[in-house]
């Protein structure tokens, strides 16, 4: 009988902020533990309604692997993932989220990206269907170029990654105020967390990366699904527009301009091929595009990651089994 492969650990802290998918966590989990290069640390930020999610995370106890748990009553994903990021230990700090599968070369690509002669700050990478496709399912965030690429501070947002597949070091989020909670899923801003936190990196002089190798799956989702997220998706790159230009930003206005641009090149290709379902999904973006500038423009302030201060200590630490 062969030898089972030998597991190698990465100093990378893995980041999961997760609410109400106890199976789809435990999947993820199971697949990075799996994996040939496995995270030394995995932080678990949970807005979930039962203890359901405490039960998977105790249930995958693995190696060396510490699983750091914490529960957050207050809800938006850039509130637990800035929660998270300030728990870890890790001087790069790799973000993906509970409906996600990394592939098994996930990290090594990752560690790879940040160890080359090319001084690299934030990595992130294709977001691709997971498992066969179905019927009546759809792809969602996909993100499918071979091309790596490095990005400069006109980069645009979306050109640059997707949220649920980025890295990043860990002084660079101090340096900024990690994210944004008025914005992404479960916040006022509704979506455009990660549009925002790529901007300002890049604004701020990091240098990012689009690393083809580093690649993890996403759930696919119904139509009616992918339907309801489009909306957020055009209300937060909106939001996202006017809180730049509030703080001073004019740059944003070019960004905003290639984002109408790009919706309406779509819509109207749509049109031309007689694609109802498409061009529906195109209104529904810029629409949400229009409300979000509003939201944007009168949000109250409020403070850049606060809980970056915390000191790295979980609420709950799985203990390590040997």
């Amino acid at each position: 009988m062969p030898d089972a492969p030998v597991q190698r650990l990465s100093e990378i802290t893995v980041a999961i902020a997760t609410r109400d998918r106890p199976e789809m966590l435990g999947r993820c989990l199971q697949n990075l533990l799996a994996a040939p290069m496995r995270p030394r640390e995995i932080v678990i930020v949970d807005q979930s309604h039962s203890d359901q999610t405490t039960q998977v995370v105790q249930q995958q106890r693995s190696g060396a692997v510490q699983l750091v748990y914490h529960h957050q009553p207050s809800s938006g994903l850039g509130t637990a993932q800035n929660a998270a990021m300030a728990r870890a230990s890790g001087t790069i700090v790799a973000v993906t989220d509970d409906d996600c599968v990394p592939a098994a070369g996930w990290l090594p690509a990752l560690e790879a990206a940040f160890a080359g002669p090319h001084l690299i700050d934030a990595v992130t990478g294709p977001v691709l269907p997971y498992g066969p496709e179905r019927p009546d399912t759809f792809s969602v965030a996909a993100r499918s170029s071979t091309r790596r690429v490095d990005f400069d501070a006109r980069a645009l947002p979306w050109d640059i990654g997707s949220g649920n597949n980025f890295a990043v070091r860990r002084a660079w989020l101090l340096e900024i105020g990690g994210n944004d909670e008025r914005l992404g899923p479960g916040s006022p801003g509704q979506g455009g967390v990660d549009m925002d936190l790529f901007y300002r990196l890049a604004r701020a002089g990091a240098r990012l990366r689009y690393e083809p190798e580093a690649v993890v799956y996403h759930e696919r989702a119904s139509r009616a699904s992918r339907l309801a997220r489009r909306r957020p998706y055009g209300y937060g790159m909106g939001a996202c527009c006017s809180l730049w230009l509030r703080q001073g930003d004019r740059n944003a206005l070019r960004v905003l301009a290639h984002w109408v641009i790009l919706r309406l090149r779509r819509a109207a290709a749509a049109l031309t091929q007689r694609d109802g379902e498409r061009v529906r999904e195109e209104a529904l973006v810029l629409g949400g595009t229009l409300s979000g500038l509003m939201y944007g423009w009168r949000a109250a302030g409020l403070p850049r990651g606060a809980g970056l201060a915390l000191p790295a200590r979980p609420d709950l630490t799985v203990p390590n089994q040997t």
